[in-house]
């Protein structure tokens, strides 16, 4: 990736390995989704085939491995678990079953790192997952996911945006 400063490129950030594996992540999340895959097959696919690897002419950038297999493996396992917390954080207007695939994966991801990683700040994992959404939509998603892993941070954590609740 290379940073333009011409005034009509926007400049591009240079992306992290866990953020690289985030994304892979849930990549690998909704086609387990819509593919029916399982998570050996997947991670071994994304392992040999696209993580660091050129796949049509395009450099997959080089992510962590053990992040993304971490993440995709603990989402499958929680799954029963996540879900009823995403439809618990989700608004009225907008109920679980408006979410598509990569919506979902994305949550999910987001949630299961929110629960499972107390080591990275709570700002990175909502303001990574909002970059995730911000790559495949346009329109509300990014807002939603922020809304949500924000609401659920405070839950879990009791933390909002990466700053600690006052103790009582």
């Amino acid at each position: 990736m290379v940073n333009s400063n011409d005034g009509q490129t926007p400049a591009v950030k240079t992306a992290n390995k866990r953020g690289v594996a985030r994304l892979a992540a849930v990549q690998a999340l909704y086609q387990m989704d819509v593919a029916g895959t399982g998570v050996l097959e997947v991670v071994a696919e994304y392992e040999a085939h696209r993580l660091g690897k050129e796949v049509d002419g395009k450099q997959y950038l080089d992510a962590d491995p053990q992040w993304f297999r971490g993440i995709v493996s603990g989402v499958v396992a929680d799954q029963t678990i996540l879900d009823p917390m995403i439809r618990q954080a989700l608004t009225e207007d907008w109920p679980l079953s408006r979410l598509d695939s990569t919506l979902r994966a994305i949550l999910r991801a987001g949630i299961w790192e929110l629960r499972g990683k107390a080591d990275v700040p709570t700002a990175v994992i909502v303001s990574e997952y909002v970059d995730i959404a911000k790559a495949f939509y346009s329109e509300d998603e990014p807002k939603l996911v922020n809304a949500v892993l924000d609401r659920l941070a405070f839950e879990l954590r009791g933390e909002s945006k990466g700053v600690k609740s006052p103790k009582r």
